[in-house]
């Protein structure tokens, strides 16, 4: 019996020291490996909107974990003064190249013109702006109502399709409720060749904005219409149970004219019609 309990004591003073062994190896291994740092980013001090200069007081740098590295982001501050914010910002939250105007660029809507592209401003009103719903980000179609020497009538043809709005009025960034703005200008986003397009209609005659879909690109092929256009109507189809018309009779025919004639003890007459 005390062979038994020696031979388990020994057996359990073994398995003991292996487990001990085991456990500083582990220990030492760990505390040899180096602890990764984070990365610091630049990020947004107080909440930003767009158009806004980038100042230093308007940033700082956070912590940010290096397993997940932020592609676009900025490691100084120098590198983001003086920029401008093109969409909103907030506390904390890391900025990123693709979110700021490019350097140079300016401020306010400048920055948020692409390159190759224009900004250019055509007058509405409340009903010609779709009752308040041209909003920053919408897309429309431009038309214009015009007559010139060949078309003395009235003419209404579409001059751009799929246009998207910059800015409605001073706005460059929609109410974010989705509640209609009634404005007297909106700014469009266009290419040179379709400015000068929108330049010639608002001088020919007067401007109209149909809005459309914002995910419909597609490029109607619409025509002019004119006044004669707009006043032809479908023929007017008999209800059922309608008796038909009678026809009318035919007209009756002239009555001749006679004429006699009386040549001694002669007479005769002639008709003619």
């Amino acid at each position: 019996m005390a062979r038994r309990l020696m031979l388990a004591l020994v057996v359990a003073l073994v398995i003991s020291g292996l487990f001990t062994f085991w456990l500083s190896r582990r220990v030492a291994h760990a505390s040899r490996t180096p602890v990764q740092a984070p990365n610091e980013y630049v990020a947004a001090a107080r909440s930003l909107d767009p158009g806004e200069v980038i100042r230093h007081e308007d940033v700082s740098m956070i912590e940010w974990p290096k397993s997940h590295p932020l592609d676009g982001s900025f490691v100084k501050i120098d590198d983001v003064v003086g920029r401008a914010v093109l969409y909103p910002l907030s506390a904390g939250q890391p900025i990123l190249d693709r979110q700021l105007a490019a350097p140079g660029s300016g401020i306010g809507l400048t920055g948020r013109i692409p390159s190759g592209m224009r900004a250019i401003a055509l007058r509405s009103d409340e009903v010609v702006g779709v009752a308040g719903f041209l909003m920053p980000g919408t897309h429309v179609d431009v038309l214009v109502t015009y007559k010139d020497d060949a078309h003395p009538e009235p003419l209404t043809a579409t001059v751009l399709q799929d246009a998207e709005v910059l800015a409605a009025g001073h706005q460059v960034q929609p109410d974010p409720s989705g509640k209609p703005v009634s404005v007297d200008v909106v700014t469009l986003l266009l290419s040179p060749e379709e400015a000068e397009k929108a330049v010639l209609a608002s001088e020919k005659g007067t401007i109209h904005f149909v809005l459309r879909n914002g995910g419909d690109h597609t490029q109607a092929g619409a025509t002019p219409v004119d006044l004669a256009q707009l006043a032809t109507l479908p023929s007017a189809k008999a209800e059922p149970g309608t008796p038909a018309p009678k026809p009318k009779p035919a007209p009756a025919p002239p009555k001749p004219w006679v004429v006699e004639t009386m040549m001694g003890d002669k007479r005769t007459t002639a008709s003619f019609y």
